[in-house]
């Protein structure tokens, strides 16, 4: 239906409305995520390198600066001059043990095809040769090394029981009948007779008071390790008159016994005593001259829990 016509010539009025649209923001795009990726592989670059400056030594800080410098590309012929040149890594983790040997490779000639092997198989590939593995290289060295810490106690017994000795007067005139030296089987601690000084009265296994007071040290200088101990006596090559009733084996053993109940009363536990025997003139210090007073002895081994290393 048409609207109904204006009075006279007048028209219709038009009006225009115009609407102003407020900008939105910006898109930002995803920029941020680039510069935050380029962060994170920044810093995992720098916490990388802190641990390499911490688990590596500076020989191997100055294979790696090589390993990168473009000079020293072709200095390098094999696979001895790397990163690691060579160096044994140990537990634990990745530190380097401070105790541990050093080890080189050494070159040696390959067969066809023996080059695209990993370093890792070589290295195992020696130990198989040597015939002992990485855990038996370790218990060796840590063997060796408690060896070396024995001998180290030791010496120290025998410096404590030779100032002990030298501290007493009435014992100092007696030094030339200590002998103690260090053997294989252990820390050998010799009291011997003399010429004018003997440990016990002729034929008898009851000693004589500075006897009793050297074997008191003794138990003072070994009374702390936890070695055991061997004793035997010894006489030279005087026999008895009537040796089938009571003859040099006898007396040897009686003798032995007694310095081991000297020992114990020292304050040496009786469970550490591992071996008392008499030896009479079998086993002489002089055997050129089986007469001397000096082959009656008594002799005290503080015995070693792990041999030593042999000697190169």
């Amino acid at each position: 239906m048409a609207p109904p016509p204006l009075p006279g010539n007048q028209q219709p009025v038009i009006i225009i409305k115009k609407r102003r649209k407020r900008p939105h923001a910006a898109h930002h795009g995803g920029a941020w995520k680039v510069a935050y990726a380029d962060f994170v592989t920044a810093m995992m670059a720098f916490f990388l390198l802190l641990w390499l400056l911490n688990v590596t030594t500076r020989e191997q800080r100055a294979g790696i600066a090589d390993y990168f410098s473009p000079a020293s590309v072709s200095r390098s012929t094999s696979g001895s001059g790397g990163v690691l040149g060579g160096l044994t890594i140990t537990l634990p983790g990745a530190m380097i043990s401070p105790g541990a040997p050093v080890s080189f490779a050494q070159p040696t000639p390959s067969r066809a095809g023996e080059s695209d092997k990993e370093p890792n198989q070589t290295s195992q590939e020696q130990y198989d040769r040597a015939g002992m593995s990485t855990q038996q290289i370790e218990e060796k060295a840590l063997r060796e090394e408690m060896a070396r810490r024995e001998q180290r106690q030791f010496e120290q017994a025998e410096k404590t029981l030779r100032q002990a000795i030298q501290g007493i007067p009435e014992l100092a005139q007696l030094s030339d009948s200590l002998m103690i030296e260090q053997t294989p089987e252990g820390l050998r601690i010799q009291i011997l007779d003399q010429a004018n000084y003997s440990m016990f009265p002729l034929g008898s296994s009851q000693m004589y008071a500075p006897t009793r007071q050297i074997l008191g040290l003794v138990a003072q200088a070994v009374g702390r390790l936890p070695n055991k101990l061997s004793i035997s006596g010894h006489t030279d090559a005087t026999r008895f008159a009537r040796g089938d009733v009571y003859g040099n084996w006898e007396l040897s053993t009686d003798r032995a016994n007694a310095s081991r109940r000297a020992l114990i009363a020292g304050g040496i536990a009786d469970d550490r005593i591992e071996t008392v025997v008499g030896r009479a003139d079998r086993d002489h210090l002089y055997p050129d001259d089986p007469q001397s007073p000096r082959n009656r002895r008594i002799s005290i081994v503080l015995l070693r829990d792990i041999k030593p290393p042999p000697s190169r």
